[in-house]
């Protein structure tokens, strides 16, 4: 069980914490977020039900909108795009 943050495509980053509990799912939410431009999406992968209200809760405070919500064989899949809440990270 290892978490798994990668780049996609131009824009689109994965996000996996399948196997994980509460609270690390939001903590890694969290942290890819930071991570990633205004503008950009993060593709989270998770298995742990109860996750999805904190992360959500944690979305509309933070000011992320959550584009798309959906479940496949046992895993929620959330398509978040990062709002300017945060400050983005420098660009070199």
């Amino acid at each position: 069980m290892a978490m798994k943050f990668e780049k996609n495509a131009d824009g689109t980053y994965l996000l996996d914490v399948c196997g994980y509990v509460c609270p690390h799912p939001q903590i890694y939410c969290k942290k890819s977020i930071e991570k990633i431009k205004e503008g950009e999406i993060l593709n989270m992968v998770f298995d742990n039900p109860s996750s999805a209200e904190t992360i959500k809760q944690m979305l509309d405070q933070a000011g992320h909108d959550l584009v798309e919500e959906k479940k496949e064989s046992g895993k929620i899949i959330f398509k978040i795009k990062r709002d300017n809440a945060l400050p983005s990270p420098k660009r070199r």
